[in-house]
């Protein structure tokens, strides 16, 4: 069995289509980075780029767990990928001749579940720094204080946010509600559950969809299905999991995010930023560059991409020293 197979986090993800698909996203986006330098662009052509820099730099994060990649470097990559919103919900607001024009429209499931997606990764990750401007995306919209789930899952970043009892999407979200409001562990566990199976079915709206039916060998859609927001559930509530083994339930998340509150520590030394003495001797790798993986002696200074698309060079110490 190869290393891609023992790793990788859904089954739908084969070795080659996962290089592919890879190369293509990073190529993409530096296409649409280039785009942004046309001066011919207007404020529309602006915001559309932007719109696709966002969405692929979340393809790419997400195509990058469902590999198997580790955790911790999604730390940083997170944070791009918000930047990249913030960028976009600027564009926007400029075309639209709005400050407060919202990124996502809640309405739509889709769009829903991306933002929901995006604050389970924060508090996952350990990064409610980034909370704020998440929720910035839609602040002082007509979205901006109507959802309950919505509120549950800001309200541990962000304090007096009102306790609603009316949402967008009664499928699959009544749920997880009902994971942070029940008494028992027991009901808890089983409502976290319920949420799970629920939850692909109640996306048959969203673009992606399906995705995995119409992969080719190098080339789809399909970048991973993640109800990333059930497991920031069910580590805000410290619901037991035990059970729980769906495929789009993202369990390791959730082992990290308990095992980083316990020990930070233990994490932070595995990373290290470009310029910077490598803390020890071993493999290390950076996501800004193709093929990065190289062998670095303690001391050494860590190399630096400064023209890379893709974001600050940051360099982890690879899980796999052989």
């Amino acid at each position: 069995m190869s290393f891609f197979i023992e790793r990788h986090r859904q089954v739908f993800l084969a070795e080659k289509y996962y290089s592919s698909l890879k190369i293509g996203k990073i190529d993409s986006h530096e296409r649409f980075s280039l785009g942004l330098q046309r001066e011919s662009n207007d404020s529309e052509d602006i915001s559309r780029l932007n719109w696709a820099i966002s969405d692929n730099s979340y393809e790419i994060l997400s195509l990058a767990y469902t590999a198997g990649e580790a955790i911790y470097p999604l730390r940083d990559q997170l944070e791009s990928v918000i930047v990249t919103c913030v960028k976009y919900a600027i564009a926007l607001r400029e075309y639209e001749q709005s400050v407060t024009c919202p990124v996502f429209g809640l309405q739509y499931i889709d769009e829903f579940e991306r933002i929901a997606q995006l604050i389970g990764l924060a508090y996952l990750l350990h990064r409610r720094d980034l909370i704020p401007r998440i929720h910035a995306l839609i602040a002082g919209s007509a979205y901006d204080g109507v959802d309950a789930m919505y509120e549950v899952l800001i309200s541990h970043a962000l304090p007096d946010r009102p306790y609603l009892e009316n949402w967008y999407h009664q499928k699959p979200y009544i749920h997880l509600l009902n994971a942070t409001d029940l008494e028992t562990e027991a009901e808890k566990s089983e409502q976290l559950k319920e949420y799970c199976l629920a939850w692909y079915p109640a996306m048959v709206e969203a673009p992606w969809h399906n995705s995995h039916l119409n992969m080719t060998e190098t080339d789809g859609a399909y970048f991973g299905y993640w109800a990333f927001e059930a497991g920031a559930i069910a580590y805000l509530y410290n619901i037991d999991h035990s059970e729980i083994d769906h495929m789009v339930y993202p369990k390791d998340l959730v082992a990290f995010a308990r095992e980083f509150e316990a020990e930070p520590e233990k994490f932070n030394r595995a990373r290290c930023p470009a310029k910077q003495a490598c803390p020890q001797s071993g493999y290390w790798y950076t996501p800004v560059k193709q093929n990065s993986r190289a062998l670095f002696k303690q001391g050494d200074v860590m190399p630096d991409y400064p023209d890379s698309t893709y974001g600050a060079t940051i360099w982890y110490w690879d899980q796999n020293q052989g």
